[in-house]
């Protein structure tokens, strides 16, 4: 388990303004209309003892007033804002609309993606097995896909199309590991930065009940508790999307996907085939990959430096040798060959398939089979095959009402339809 980030005391210890979490109050109880004031501080991010003093100066202005009161104690007290408070609220969603918990400072968030490092040797080859129980895979694949996954280097899968490349990655995204603490947003000299991406952050819950954990949290809850990330992009990549991005009408930043990836895995699919030249792309993580820290733009100018703790995994269909030069291919740490399976696999997955889709097909009939579309015919295997193969014998069978068996004239007309023939 990750050292949780300790719960703040103070603004001062949690390195935000008082300024900043003011704004942050009043964009919030303009949205909502009414709180109570620990359920606010909860929704800020902090103890209710934390932002006391806050509150009690935007009651002293009359931004803010107790609508009514629920039990004894300040933070049971219901507030609201005033007239002046909702028309200084909407001024602080001019300058931007965040509004969440409160953001981590950039010096605070270094040490904690340091700390949470995965250790030496935490992968074992029973873990690796685990994660690659439900794929046809040698202990050959493990044994190169275990070292390069264990130190966290970079690493390049190459071979040809349908043979489970992306697969094999994909694979690691079960692999057993401690989970990590995330910031939902970042912020330095003023610029907010999001980090929380629902599609690939999914927090795990803590306490049972959130009255309970909004008043005595046992960590900064300015961070939350997720399993390591795993990130995919594909051809849709482009050199923008490796940067801060801006949104014009929110006036926030957006982190680019090896920052979502923090303590985690970024995999980038169909490597060459993004609408940016190869090295470009590999060029720009040169450094991070190098020194461990990366460098991003604001859109005023001014670069900001932030971890780079991301196990970058890199999975192509072309022949790596035209994707760059030598001094290039270098920079990947490691390299793995998919090779197209042997009849024997391939059997194994056609049979692994027919169980999971509960087909029923002899084994003289897939023997015949692999004989006569394969073998005979010098076709190439591939490790999809089998699944797009059985997955129109089903097509045909929910058509025409049959039986869940596979037969030989269900599985010729099932192959003829899944590839194009030589004219």
């Amino acid at each position: 388990m990750a050292i949780p980030p300790p719960v703040p005391s103070s603004l001062a210890a949690a390195g935000n303004s008082e300024s900043l979490v003011e704004q942050l109050v009043m964009k919030i109880l303009y949205f909502r209309g009414e709180m109570a004031a620990r359920d606010l501080a909860f929704s800020v991010g902090f103890r209710y003892s934390v932002i006391e003093p806050v509150l009690e100066t935007l009651k002293y202005q009359h931004l803010i007033a107790v609508k009514r009161a629920l039990g004894v104690g300040h933070s049971s007290a219901i507030l609201t804002l005033s007239d002046a408070g909702r028309t200084v609220a909407r001024e602080h969603l001019l300058l931007n609309q965040y509004c969440g918990r409160a953001p981590v400072p950039m010096d605070h968030y270094y040490p904690v993606v340091r700390a949470q490092r995965l250790r030496e040797q935490w992968l074992t080859p029973d873990m690796l097995a685990r994660a690659y129980r439900n794929l046809v895979v040698s202990p050959e694949v493990l044994s190169q896909i275990g070292p390069a996954v264990s130190a966290g280097k970079s690493f390049l899968i190459y071979g040809e199309p349908g043979d489970g490349k992306s697969a094999l990655a994909e694979a690691l995204f079960d692999v057993e590991s401690t989970p990590v603490y995330i910031p939902y947003a970042l912020e330095t000299e003023g610029r907010i930065i999001q980090v929380y991406d629902p599609v690939y952050h999914h927090a795990i819950e803590i306490s049972a009940g959130s009255a309970t954990l909004a008043q005595e949290p046992d960590f900064d809850q300015r961070w939350f508790l997720a399993p390591r990330p795993f990130i995919v992009t594909g051809g849709e990549l482009t050199l923008e999307m490796l940067d801060l991005s801006y949104n014009d009408t929110t006036n926030i930043y957006k982190a680019p996907f090896h920052v979502k990836a923090n303590n985690g895995t970024y995999l980038i699919d169909d490597f060459g085939r993004q609408r940016v030249k190869p090295a470009d792309i590999l060029n720009r993580w040169i450094v991070p990959m190098e020194r461990g820290t990366d460098y991003l733009n604001f859109r005023t100018g001014g670069k900001l430096p932030v971890p780079f703790e991301t196990f970058l995994i890199f999975s192509t269909n072309l022949n790596p040798q035209t994707l760059g030069d030598e001094a290039f291919l270098r920079r990947i740490q490691y390299k793995m060959r998919v090779y197209s399976p042997d009849p024997n696999e391939f059997s194994t997955i056609f049979t692994r398939v027919c169980e999971q889709r509960q087909i029923a097909c002899e084994a003289g009939l897939l023997r015949q089979f692999i004989e006569r579309r394969y073998l005979q015919s010098g076709k190439a295997f591939r490790r999809c095959h089998p699944r797009d193969v059985i997955t129109h014998a089903v097509d045909i069978m929910r058509f025409e009402r049959l039986e869940p068996v596979l037969t030989g004239e269900l599985l010729d007309r099932a192959f003829a339809s899944c590839f194009i023939e030589e004219c």
